[in-house]
């Protein structure tokens, strides 16, 4: 959970790591602390309140961040399918795999090799892999199932150095004694299903799906089906380009934040004239600060209009250095564009000039806003004005309406 050599505590000690975000409140946290009532999201009092002995660590979100880019980048090796789902998670797909390597076992045994020093799990068609990051007690733990939700369970319930392979066909019979903690559920329904006695996916899945429908709606349609193993998520594979990254080393420690404004916009605009980026809108931006004594700190935009605009691209990330400044001097800045979406792409490689793909840009976002009220209004609502007899003495002859068309 923290970086190597960052703490001497013995390993029964009650651990927590605090918010990246903010140090008020309990990022990730140890199992012996989660005995003690400890949960993540917690306030640093409420669970000191509840174990007087919790240890506290600062996080250290950028070194996080590269040892799961290093992991993801490692699994590419195995398959090109992969799909990093969140901080420590990624799903592999597996699909033609056994060319290559032969049975559940030997691709199990391939991800082991790659990536030794994660915890993981893989999934044939759509498979996980659940790493913890790079401690010094990390050993994998492999789960093989057909399907996303049914190959996390496995690598969440696999012991450390092993690995547990659900078979096609097997996913109910294996699925039928886990707690229904594993479904992704708000706290009101895992309330309600207790209250109701359901404890484990298989006395849901028992249940008829149609009451479960009528009891919690749609969501009760998903979560039987998880629970009875009749999903099988496919895998959705990297987006492309891959992450752009500008970063500056100082001579010396930085702590002003006019000059680390500036050496951000410096690092936007150097970071939009990479050719990866032609063609390309930024959908999310991550600058991340490299601090004296080997501290980090780390801010994340996600756009909800993606954009290749400096400005617009610099305001959000400007906000977080101002509310929540770096807490020391700042050795080496970086930026990161970490996701995109298609913008002036096919436009902008033939534009001669910048005002040229500024168009083709203005263009592609009308047509996408134009779609966009067909899809909610359900017929065309825009209409272009054009003139059919300006002579004409009567007002509705002079001019007509015909569908807009960008």
């Amino acid at each position: 959970m923290a970086r190597q050599g960052s703490s001497s505590l013995p390993l029964p000690f009650p651990l927590a790591l605090l918010s990246p975000d903010t140090g008020r409140r309990l990022w990730q946290v140890s199992p012996v602390a989660r005995r003690a009532g400890v949960k993540p999201g917690m306030t640093v009092s409420q669970a000191i309140g509840l174990c007087p002995t919790l240890k506290l660590c600062e996080p250290d979100p950028v070194h996080y961040d590269e040892q799961f880019s290093r992991l993801v980048a490692t699994l590419a090796t195995v398959s090109p399918v992969v799909e990093p789902a969140e901080l420590g998670r990624a799903y592999i797909g597996t699909d033609g795999l056994e060319g290559l390597f032969g049975a559940p076992e030997k691709i199990v045994e391939m991800i082991q090799c790659g990536v030794r020093n994660a915890e993981c799990g893989i999934a044939n068609e759509s498979s996980l892999v659940k790493s913890a990051l790079h401690t010094p007690h990390s050993t994998l733990r492999v789960g093989w199932a057909r399907g996303k939700f049914v190959s996390w369970v496995a690598a969440s319930r696999a012991k450390p150095g092993q690995a547990i392979i659900v078979f096609p066909g097997e996913e109910g019979e294996y699925l039928a004694a886990q707690s229904i903690a594993v479904l992704p559920l708000d706290p009101d329904t895992h309330r309600r299903l207790l209250q109701l006695g359901i404890r484990t996916l298989g006395a849901l899945a028992a249940l008829p799906e149609e009451a479960v429908v009528s009891q919690f709606g749609r969501a009760g349609r998903r979560m039987w089906r998880l629970a009875a193993g009749r999903i099988a998520e496919p895998v959705v594979g990297r987006v492309v380009p891959e992450p752009i990254v500008a970063a500056l080393t100082f001579y010396s420690p930085v702590g002003e934040r006019e000059l680390l404004a500036r050496t951000l916009d410096t690092l936007l605009d150097r970071a939009l004239k990479n050719p990866r980026r032609i063609g390309w809108r930024v959908h999310v931006v991550c600058v991340r600060a490299e601090l004296e004594h080997g501290a980090s700190w780390r801010a994340t935009a996600t756009l909800k209009d993606p954009t290749a605009d400096r400005e617009r691209l610099a305001a959000p990330l400007r906000s977080q250095l101002e509310q929540s400044p770096p807490a020391g001097a700042v050795e080496r800045l970086a930026v990161e564009f970490t996701a995109f979406a298609p913008g002036t792409a096919e436009l902008q490689l033939f534009a001669r000039d910048a005002n040229a793909a500024a168009r083709a840009g203005r263009r592609h976002a009308l047509k996408s806003a134009v779609r966009e009220i067909e899809l909610r209004i359900k017929r065309p609502m825009l209409y272009h004005v054009i003139e059919v007899q300006p002579w004409s003495r009567l007002p509705e002859r002079r001019y007509a309406l015909i569908d807009y068309e960008p």
